[in-house]
C-alpha cells in the first residue's frame, strides 16, 4: 500500500535524496543541500511501511516549484514517481494564490512529466551537471 503526504521528517526526506542524487547520480553535496529545506513543504511516499520517495515544494507568489523528486531505485516502475507528482500538484493547487506549478526536469524524464500535464519551455540547461528543461503546468486561471 502506498501513502503520500506532507512530512515533517526532514531527516528521512534528506536520506532519500542523498541515496538517489548524491550516491546514485553523483550530484555533489553542495548542489543537493541548498539551505532551502526549512522553507519548503516536503512530501514523503511510504510503501508498505517503508519510505521510498520524496518531493519538495517551494512557493514564491503565484508559482509553486516542485523539486528534489526522487524514488529509491528498488521502488521504481511502480508508479510512485507519478503519484508523488500528482500529490505535489494537488498540494500546490490547494494553496491560495498559486496558479502554476514549475519544475526542472532531467531531459530523460521530459515524457514522464508531459504525461502528467507539464509542458516544456525554454532552452536546455545544466543543473548539477545534468541536462534539464523547465516545465510548467497551469493549475488554475489567473
Amino acid at each position: 500500500m502506498l501513502e503520500i503526504g506532507r512530512s515533517a521528517d526532514l531527516a528521512t526526506c534528506q536520506a532519500l535524496r542523498r541515496a538517489v542524487f548524491i550516491e546514485e547520480q553523483g550530484v555533489t553535496e553542495a548542489d543537493e543541500i541548498d539551505g532551502r529545506d526549512g522553507e519548503a513543504i516536503h512530501l514523503l511516499a511510504v510503501r508498505d511501511g517503508r519510505a521510498v520517495g520524496t518531493a519538495r515544494l517551494l512557493v514564491s507568489g503565484a508559482v509553486g516549484k516542485i523539486g528534489r523528486v526522487c524514488v529509491l531505485r528498488e521502488a521504481r516502475g511502480l508508479g510512485i514517481g507519478a503519484a508523488l507528482i500528482r500529490a505535489a500538484v494537488a498540494e500546490l493547487a490547494a494553496l491560495d494564490g498559486v496558479t502554476e506549478a514549475r519544475l526542472g526536469a532531467q531531459t530523460h524524464a521530459l515524457g514522464f512529466y508531459a504525461r502528467l500535464g507539464f509542458v516544456a519551455e525554454g532552452p536546455e540547461f545544466l543543473d548539477a551537471g545534468i541536462p534539464h528543461r523547465m516545465m510548467v503546468r497551469v493549475l488554475r486561471a489567473m
